[in-house]
């Protein structure tokens, strides 16, 4: 199947250095408030990339549940895939891509449980039926059936029925602290504009720009 002719043609024009905020995480917060302004679908989804010992890299959508300058947090079972990764290397990858915004951020660094207090807090505030799914899914763990899947859902659903679903020990944050976070535009001719913040030594970040 050739599907070379298949093209996108990006229009934004005059993104520069000057249009940045000096902050990065300043900056995130405002394309992060465009794209909910867009009301584009799930703007707060990301790919997550993580690698193990094995040198085998692995992608996933997670969803950004907040973030300040402190670093980005996402929710997970501890005993998935991706925390066995992490576990062996906390050094991880994210992407945003909003491509109807003709915008990516990419943030690469490092990663870490939150207190055991934050992820309960998160915990409290989901829906019971979200509730109930941190217990159900064995994350990553072959499984026979769908059918399975529900009937253990059930099963727990009746369990605590007009009870409180305890908090699951297997389950938390995560916050990806970056040390390098890019912001991509796209532009005419693929000439697309790119500045990337690193964090220096000082913690202040220098921005440049990259070619695209």
């Amino acid at each position: 199947m050739d599907i070379t002719n298949i093209r996108g043609k990006y229009t934004t024009k005059d993104f520069d250095i000057k249009d940045l905020d000096k902050n990065p995480f300043k900056q995130f917060e405002l394309w992060f408030n465009d794209a909910i302004t867009e009301n584009l679908p799930e703007p707060n989804a990301f790919t997550l990339a993580t690698t193990g010992l094995n040198m085998m890299p692995s992608v996933r959508t997670v969803l950004l549940k907040y973030f300040s300058e402190k670093g980005f947090v996402f929710f997970t079972n501890y005993d998935s895939k991706k925390a066995k990764q992490i576990d062996e290397n906390p050094n991880v990858a994210a992407l945003f891509t909003w491509l109807v915004m003709e915008r990516q951020i990419k943030i690469e660094g490092s990663v870490e449980k939150i207190s055991k207090a934050d992820s309960l807090k998160y915990f409290l505030s989901r829906p019971k039926g979200s509730q109930l799914g941190a217990w159900v899914s064995r994350q990553s763990e072959v499984i026979s059936s769908r059918a399975l899947l529900e009937q253990k859902f059930n099963e727990m659903k009746n369990k605590f029925l007009n009870k409180e679903i305890p908090f699951p020990s297997f389950w938390g944050g995560y916050i990806i602290k970056p040390i390098r976070i890019e912001f991509w535009q796209g532009g005419e001719d693929r000439l697309h504009d790119r500045f990337l913040y690193e964090l220096q030594e000082d913690n202040s970040w220098q921005i440049k720009r990259l070619a695209p």
